[in-house]
């Protein structure tokens, strides 16, 4: 496999970032058969490049459309001629909404978030000024709560049917807004792997997660049935995430699935025990220095990832069994030490990463470099590349 790598990215200056074209097929054959008869709606957080997006869209049956995470980058896609785009956070910049109303206006497609009643009346007050209706998403908050541990995201403040019941009613006093959908993601479930490195802690998380998986399909299916009750003509339920696909698609209520980290296959996603991804994309770094002879040293390598802080936040080495960080140093940000088993390797050599999460890579880059067999077959721009920041 490193070889195939070597070869084909031989004339590149280090450090890039790559894209398996081969491996990503997979995933996106993998994605299409654990989601079923399932709509799926592409997270771009995950993905970040208008070109990959495109290639998904292209080779993925049942693509719905697209969960975006700003309003900016929304109106990005949308120049970009996508369509059919739920924001997948709630947003309270006028001028962004203003703006994103006028590709409504113009036939575009686009779903806004909601969990409270200030996005409402936001919305409403935008949506009659430009005489627009405003078609919103309910996020309801399907997290767990053991009492002693919170499983799951405090994101949504819906969570019961009772706080349910007074937003629906608030939502009813604006007839400017018009609910098309509603989502309930099962972060418990869908972005919890159960395979960490401590082996007592992933029986546990498996135990919660079985519990969780209860307790999730009967609020959701309630809470959807009472959301119906009050707007009748909803156009969709959206629901899940690449760790629980297969979950969620034999939830009769939702009708999409959200998907995106699956297709990159980013290093968290080795902790759950039943999806088998590829390795779809990662960065490359060249060895510099050699202060001793089972160490050497990487130019750059400092890409950690979001989240609560912990070595599972740290870039993956490609070859894990071979390559280890020094416990004082970690990922460095212009440099990185790396310990070396089995091998023997030297000044201007690769060594070869993937990140913990999937589209924050595309943050470093401006351009995703793919390779299909041991063939070189170009660039796919980032957002970075595009000349484009959102988050």
């Amino acid at each position: 496999m490193i070889a195939r790598l070597d070869q084909a990215f031989y004339h590149l200056e280090r450090p890039f970032a790559w894209l398996d074209l081969d491996a990503l097929d997979k995933n996106i054959q993998t994605v299409h058969n654990a989601c079923g008869e399932k709509q799926i709606r592409i997270a771009t957080k995950s993905i970040r490049s208008v070109e990959v997006l495109r290639y998904i869209q292209k080779n993925l049956a049942n693509v719905v459309g697209l969960m975006t995470f700003t309003a900016a980058e929304t109106i990005y896609l949308l120049e970009q001629h996508f369509d059919d785009v739920l924001l997948g956070y709630p947003v309270m910049e006028e001028s962004a909404i203003q703006r994103l109303l006028h590709f409504v206006k113009n036939g575009k497609t686009v779903t806004f978030m909601v969990d409270r009643p200030e996005h409402i009346h936001l919305l409403a007050k935008l949506g009659e000024e430009m005489d627009v209706r405003v078609q919103v998403c309910i996020d309801m908050n399907v997290s767990t709560d053991f009492k002693l541990l919170y499983f799951g995201t405090k994101r949504s403040s819906l969570h019961s049917l009772e706080l349910l019941t007074s937003f629906l009613q608030v939502i009813q006093q604006h007839p400017i807004i018009e609910v098309v959908g509603a989502m309930g993601y099962e972060a418990q479930i869908a972005g919890v792997g159960n395979r960490p490195a401590n082996a007592l802690k992933g029986r546990l998380i498996e135990t919660m997660q079985r519990q969780a998986k209860k307790q999730v399909t009967q609020f959701r299916r309630f809470a959807v049935a009472h959301i119906k009750a009050y707007f009748p003509n909803l156009r969709f339920v959206n629901g899940g995430g690449s760790g629980s696909m297969h979950y969620t698609a034999q939830q009769k209520e939702v009708t999409e699935i959200t998907v995106g980290s699956a297709f990159y296959a980013p290093a968290l996603f080795d902790q759950f025990t039943h999806l088998q991804l590829a390795k779809a994309a990662g960065f490359a770094l060249r060895v510099t220095r050699k202060p001793d002879k089972d160490i050497v040293v990487c130019h750059g390598g400092g890409y950690t990832a979001s989240g609560a802080i912990g070595s599972d936040r740290l870039p993956v080495f490609y070859e894990p069994a071979t390559f280890a960080y020094l416990s004082l140093e970690g990922a460095g940000e212009v440099q990185t030490p790396v310990k070396v088993k089995g091998r023997q390797l030297q000044m201007g050599d690769t060594i070869y990463f993937r990140h913990a999460k999937a589209g924050e890579l595309c943050e470093r880059f401006q351009v995703l470099h793919s390779i299909r067999g041991d063939k070189y077959m170009g660039p796919y721009t980032t957002y970075r590349g595009d000349g484009q920041c959102f988050l």
